[in-house]
C-alpha cells in the first residue's frame, strides 16, 4: 500500500496522486448514480442522500484535479490557490452536514420506512471496502507532496468510509429486522465529526 512506501521520488507521487483524484472523481459519479437510482426505487432517504453526498466528492475531486498542476509546479501563488482550494472544500463539509441532519431529521419524525434494498446494501460494502484504503492513500500523498488541499479532500473521502458503514448498518437492520430509525439515528451521531472536519478545512489547520 502506498502509505508504507517510502522511497518513491516526487514525479511518481504526483502521477498517482493525479490518479487517485481521477479514480475518485469516476467511482463517486458512478456511485452516486447507482444510490440516487436504487434509493428512489426503494423509496430510501438515505440512499439518495449518500448518492447526493457521492456527488458533493465529486465537486471536491475535480475542483483539485483542475488545479493539481498549479499546486505541486511551485509556481507563485501556489499557497493562494491551495488555500481557496481548502476553503472550498470545508463548504462542501458544511454542505453535506446540513443535509445529513435534514435528511435524518426527516426521516425519523416523519417515519419513513424505507423497503429492503440488495443494490444500496452491495454498494454500501463495495464503499466500506474501497473509501478507507483510497482516503488513506490520498492522505499520505498529500503529506508527502506537502498539499493541504489533497489532504482536506482526502478527509472527505474516509469521512464516505464511516457514511458508508452507517449506510450498511442501517440498511441491514431494517432489512433484517426492520428498524428504520437505525440509519438516520448513525447518520446524525457523524454530523459533529463532519462540521470539525469542514471548520479545520474552511480554516487550513492541520491535524497535527
Amino acid at each position: 500500500m502506498l502509505w508504507t512506501f517510502q522511497k518513491a521520488d516526487r514525479a511518481a507521487l504526483v502521477r498517482y496522486s493525479r490518479g487517485l483524484l481521477i479514480f475518485t472523481l469516476l467511482y463517486n459519479i458512478a456511485e452516486g448514480c447507482i444510490a440516487i437510482g436504487s434509493g428512489i426505487v426503494a423509496g430510501s432517504i438515505a440512499l439518495v442522500g449518500f448518492g447526493l453526498d457521492s456527488f458533493i466528492e465529486v465537486f471536491a475531486a475535480g475542483i483539485l484535479l483542475w488545479s493539481f498542476g498549479r499546486l505541486i509546479s511551485g509556481e507563485e501563488g501556489q499557497e493562494g490557490t491551495g488555500r481557496k482550494l481548502e476553503a472550498a472544500i470545508g463548504v462542501t463539509f458544511f454542505i453535506l452536514a446540513a443535509y445529513v441532519t435534514a435528511e435524518a431529521l426527516f426521516i425519523l419524525i416523519g417515519g419513513s420506512e424505507p423497503e429492503e434494498s440488495p443494490v444500496g446494501i452491495g454498494l454500501a460494502a463495495a464503499s466500506l471496502l474501497i473509501m478507507p484504503v483510497l482516503g488513506l492513500s490520498k492522505r499520505s500523498c498529500a503529506r508527502r507532496l506537502r498539499i493541504p488541499a489533497l489532504e482536506a479532500e482526502s478527509l472527505e473521502t474516509i469521512i464516505c468510509a464511516y457514511l458508508s458503514f452507517t449506510l450498511l448498518l442501517g440498511l441491514v437492520l431494517n432489512a433484517a429486522w426492520g428498524l428504520w430509525w437505525a440509519d438516520p439515528t448513525a447518520a446524525l451521531a457523524m454530523v459533529p465529526y463532519i462540521l470539525k472536519e469542514g471548520w479545520e478545512a474552511w480554516r487550513g489547520e492541520d491535524d497535527d
